[in-house]
């Protein structure tokens, strides 16, 4: 079984709005309304893609109600910690004529530390049964910045293998505690390590870094796909995985979408090069969709044939 934790989960509503501008009125041509929150996102993927997942994390208020409604309605297994305060509510505007997207996120409510003592305890029940955790997206005030530190240390320890992507501090003590893998972006990834990526030297930099600070492995994601370090000591090996970005619908949520594909190869698994292909395959899929973690498996599997997977190409210096 796949585990997935989204500790600030979230109502997200996703509108089309053309020539969207400031200080306008303006009315939207489309419009989706989702249980929303990274970890949320990741098992509605794999949950498409055929993969036993239960999605777990913190909801409340009549708005956490709706979360767990909504997953319900998609056949999507739940088992999350109740807290006092509201679920928050997300909002994304895209503009189809530009393709630009504007995200509004409320911060989230805040927990006590009584309720993340009862989530912990929670997540450290389903851990018995999970064979891969995905640890994903922002902490809600209260949390701590430790907490997804905590969990991976509590995790490891069961033999669970570890997903993590968030940024920030909360990033950074995950890193540090021995995530099995990590996925950032490349804004995300330039901010862990302390410099920009003019180049695929600095892309390689970045991934040894990351894996210095703790990481067994990691994946920067970009537009086009992602590059990674896979392996360990002499085994160790820098890729680079791309494929031709298709004309998006909505980009909003497509790296989720790339963490539940590797994540549902990992699962079976497939080898470090066929997961994060099935990942950008993924993620590539899910642009074509208005609405996050949204992809169709049988397209995601045409769309394979077009991901090229070599070694990062990089100065001989680096």
């Amino acid at each position: 079984m796949i585990l997935t934790v989204t500790l600030n989960a979230a109502v997200d509503r996703t509108v089309a709005v053309p020539n969207f501008r400031l200080a306008r009125r303006h009315r939207a041509v489309e419009s989706r309304t989702v249980a929303g929150g990274k970890g949320i996102n990741v098992a509605r993927a794999l949950s498409l893609l055929g993969r036993p997942v239960i999605a777990a994390g913190f909801v409340g208020g009549p708005t956490g109600t709706r979360v767990l409604e909504q997953l319900r309605e998609e056949s999507v297994l739940t088992d999350f910690t109740r807290i006092a305060a509201e679920t928050r509510i997300n909002l994304a505007v895209i503009d189809p004529t530009s393709g630009d997207q504007t995200e509004i996120n409320e911060r989230g409510p805040a927990v006590s530390p009584e309720e993340v003592k009862t989530l912990f305890e929670r997540i450290g029940y389903l851990a018995s049964g999970a064979k891969i955790c995905v640890l994903a997206g922002s902490l809600p005030p209260g949390a701590g910045d430790d907490l997804y530190a905590r969990l991976i240390a509590d995790l490891g320890r069961r033999g669970v293998h570890v997903v993590l992507d968030a940024e920030g501090e909360a990033m950074l003590l995950g890193v540090r505690a021995g995530a099995s893998m990590v996925t950032p972006n490349e804004r995300e990834a330039e901010e862990l390590v302390g410099q920009e990526f003019a180049d695929r030297g600095d892309l390689a930099q970045g991934l040894k870094e990351l894996v210095r600070l703790g990481a067994s492995e990691a994946a920067i994601t970009r537009p086009e796909g992602c590059v990674a370090a896979v392996g360990e000591g002499a085994e160790r090996r820098l890729l680079e995985i791309h494929t031709e970005p298709l004309e998006p619908v909505s980009t909003v949520g497509s790296g989720d979408a790339f963490l539940a594909g590797y994540v549902a190869a990992r699962y079976e698994g497939r080898s470090a090069e066929d997961c994060l292909a099935y990942g950008v395959a993924c993620g590539a899929e899910s642009t074509q969709h208005f609405g996050a973690g949204t992809v169709d498996r049988n397209q995601v599997e045409r769309l394979l044939g077009d991901v090229a997977v070599h070694d990062l190409e990089v100065p001989a210096e680096v």
